[in-house]
């Protein structure tokens, strides 16, 4: 490590986060950080509406060092037995601290004590970060979506259909 880097490591502390399931009151936020990290980002009522269904629930990472802000989320639903998740951002503020891993293991927590038997997701084929951590987690791809994602150049992308057994 070169001395200025090593220098402003001395210096940079790195934000810690805790992990909250989500309330309504996160919607806003949540919104936020969707529309900064998909190019269709849900707006503050969708979230809201989901928020309100019974079998959805939402976990939220934040910095507990007095820093305001969201430095990630996932959304997820639960019903007889079959989980998935809706939508899950990190904050392009806090990248590799691992907030996705934490917040897919306190959803797949909270997922085995509703009693769900399988998860299953969808991922951008290109969103090779996301598929490296579903992965690691023990999700399979089962399916292709094509033209399932509509990116900002006008094109569709493919998404990857994943599964997780919970049981």
């Amino acid at each position: 490590m070169n001395p200025v880097t090593l220098l402003e490591s001395f210096f940079t502390r790195k934000a810690e986060f805790d992990i909250f399931p989500a309330t309504s009151n996160d919607c806003s936020d949540m919104a936020t950080l969707h529309a900064e990290r998909f190019y269709r980002g849900w707006d503050e009522s969708e979230f809201h509406s989901l928020m309100n269904q019974p079998t959805v629930f939402a976990y939220t990472a934040r910095p507990n060092n007095g820093i305001a802000g969201l430095g990630g989320f996932v959304l997820a639903r639960e019903a007889a037995g079959e989980a998935e998740i809706l939508t899950i951002a990190v904050s392009s503020k806090f990248p590799r601290q691992g907030l996705g891993w934490r917040l897919m293991l306190a959803t797949l927590r909270d997922l085995r004590g509703r009693g769900a038997e399988t998860m299953f997701l969808e991922v951008d084929e290109g969103n090779a970060a996301a598929q490296g951590l579903y992965r690691k987690l023990g999700f399979r791809v089962v399916a292709e979506r094509k033209g399932y994602y509509a990116l900002g150049n006008g094109q569709k992308s493919t998404a990857l259909v994943m599964r997780l057994d919970l049981r």
